[in-house]
C-alpha cells in the first residue's frame, strides 16, 4: 500500500454475560473472508517478520475493503485510525479517520483493548476480538469481529496495524459501540510454530514471568 489514501504469569479470562451468536450463513461467509484477510497478511510476511505497510495492496483484501482500516500507534496501548472503510463510518454515523480505535468499544471494555494493543505492537502479536452490541427498543443487537494485525512503518518500527471490523445485524441509529465477549492474542512466534507442525497451542502458552500476561480466548455464557 504505497499511499494510505489508496484505501477509503497467568492467563486472564474475560468476563461477559453475552451468549455466543448462532451460526448462520452470513457468519460462515464472514469467517471465510476473515481467514482470507489473515492469509493475505501472512503471505506478505518475509522470513516470518511483520509485513511493511507499503507492501499491503488494497486489492489483496478487496472482500473486506469496506470493513478494513490502517491504524497508527501513538502511545502504548493506543492507536488512531489513519484510514478506514465505509462500514466503520456507518457504525459511528460519521467519518472515523483520525479517531482512536477504542471509539468502537464501550468504555468499560476499553482497557481490554489497550492490553491487546500493547501485545500487538510490543510482542508483536495478532489480535482477534469477538464483539457484541446489545439491542434495545431503538436499535437491534449486533455481533462482530475485530481483527488487528501488526505492520512495520516506512521507518521499520512496528507502529502500524492492518485491521478489519465486520458486523452482523442491522446497524440502526448510530453510533454503535461493542462489548468484548472474548479475545485472542497470538504472538508471531506461535504462528510460526503452528505453521511448522509444532503442537504448541496459542491458547496455552508456557508461563514466562518476564513476559506480559497472556490474553486467551474464553467463551462464557
Amino acid at each position: 500500500m504505497a499511499d494510505d489514501r489508496s484505501m477509503t504469569n497467568t492467563p486472564t479470562p474475560l468476563q461477559t454475560t453475552a451468549k455466543p451468536p448462532r451460526k448462520t450463513q452470513a457468519t460462515d461467509t464472514q469467517e471465510r473472508a476473515l481467514s482470507a484477510f489473515l492469509g493475505y497478511w501472512n503471505s506478505m510476511r518475509r522470513d516470518g517478520d511483520v509485513p511493511l505497510r507499503t507492501h499491503i495492496d488494497p486489492r489483496g483484501i478487496e472482500d473486506l475493503l469496506g470493513q478494513a482500516f490502517v491504524a497508527e500507534r501513538v502511545a502504548p496501548g493506543f492507536a488512531r485510525l489513519r484510514i478506514a472503510g465505509a462500514h466503520l463510518s456507518e457504525l459511528m454515523g460519521m467519518e472515523v479517520r483520525g479517531m482512536p480505535l477504542s471509539t468502537f468499544i464501550d468504555p468499560p471494555d476499553r482497557e481490554k483493548l489497550t492490553d491487546a494493543l500493547v501485545e500487538l505492537f510490543e510482542r508483536p502479536a495478532t489480535v482477534r476480538l469477538e464483539l457484541t452490541a446489545p439491542g434495545n427498543l431503538r436499535r437491534p443487537a449486533l455481533t462482530g469481529t475485530l481483527m488487528i494485525l501488526p505492520l512495520r512503518s516506512d521507518l521499520g518500527d512496528i507502529s502500524r496495524a492492518l485491521g478489519c471490523l465486520v458486523s452482523s445485524g442491522t446497524i440502526g441509529p448510530a453510533p454503535r459501540r461493542f462489548r468484548i465477549s472474548s479475545m485472542t492474542c497470538t504472538p508471531l512466534d506461535r504462528i510460526e510454530q503452528n505453521a511448522h507442525g509444532n503442537d504448541a497451542s496459542p491458547q496455552a502458552p508456557a508461563n514466562h514471568p518476564s513476559e506480559r500476561p497472556w490474553l486467551r480466548l474464553v467463551h462464557t455464557t
